[in-house]
């Protein structure tokens, strides 16, 4: 951290720890201090990580430096955000690790909140891409179809072969689905239809089929999910 390379207020930060209150002493202190170094340290070692007014900073540095300890969401840390940051690259670099690992997080949801921080800050596209495509997955939420759709539309030009298969397993996972779990699912995406990409659309069809052929179902049974299955496309 080489924006701290000055520590000024160390010595006066470290005489408040032992304090009950310590936190609350160093808000009152420091969040609104006028030397930048004192707002500037504070951000970085507020023991439950930074105000979200930090984030908020004039100075862009501080900002960078709460942006980076905080622990909101994406969301709430870009609308906070200094716009110098975005609109400066030298200053960019400094949240690229951070960046990554919220853009990480936000393909791993529905896609909603990734959406609204896209259209916020459209110039990490191609973080969002990277991390669907190569980022390490934590979780198995299903993208809503209808957000996967917008993202496609914001995305379309950058879209690889690599990246529509990392959109597809975003999906709901068909071969492991229920009876009326798939049920619900097929009559969602056709109240929806209008609004999902046909690609999902046929790939969710194509998804179904194989599904029913592999299935015990009754006969009447099969026939009423193909059925369900032709109205996607």
């Amino acid at each position: 951290m080489e924006e701290l390379s000055n520590l000024t207020y160390k010595e006066e930060v470290d005489a408040l720890k032992d304090a009950p209150n310590f936190e609350a002493l160093g808000d009152a202190r420091y969040i609104h201090h006028k030397d930048v170094e004192a707002r500037l340290y504070w951000a970085f070692c507020r023991p439950s990580g930074s105000h979200p007014d930090q984030i908020s900073d004039a100075e862009p540095l501080v900002s960078i430096m709460a942006f980076n300890h905080s622990r909101l969401g994406a969301l709430e840390r870009f609308e906070r955000l200094h716009p110098d940051v975005i609109k400066d690259e030298l200053l960019r670099v400094k949240i690229k690790n951070r960046t990554r690992m919220l853009f990480r997080a936000l393909v791993d949801h529905d896609f909603s909140e990734l959406n609204a921080v896209l259209e916020l800050v459209p110039i990490f596209l191609h973080v969002a891409i990277d991390q669907l495509k190569n980022g390490r997955k934590w979780n198995d939420i299903e993208a809503n179809l209808v957000e996967a759709s917008r993202f496609i539309r914001t995305a379309e030009s950058l879209l690889d072969e690599v990246a529509w298969e990392a959109l597809f397993l975003k999906l709901k996972v068909i071969e492991e689905s229920s009876v009326d779990d798939l049920k619900a699912y097929l009559q969602y995406a056709i109240a929806y239809k209008e609004k999902i990409d046909i690609r999902l659309l046929a790939y969710i069809h194509d998804e179904t089929l194989t599904w029913i052929a592999q299935s015990s179902l009754h006969l009447l049974q099969k026939k009423a999910m193909e059925k369900l299955a032709l109205a996607l496309i």
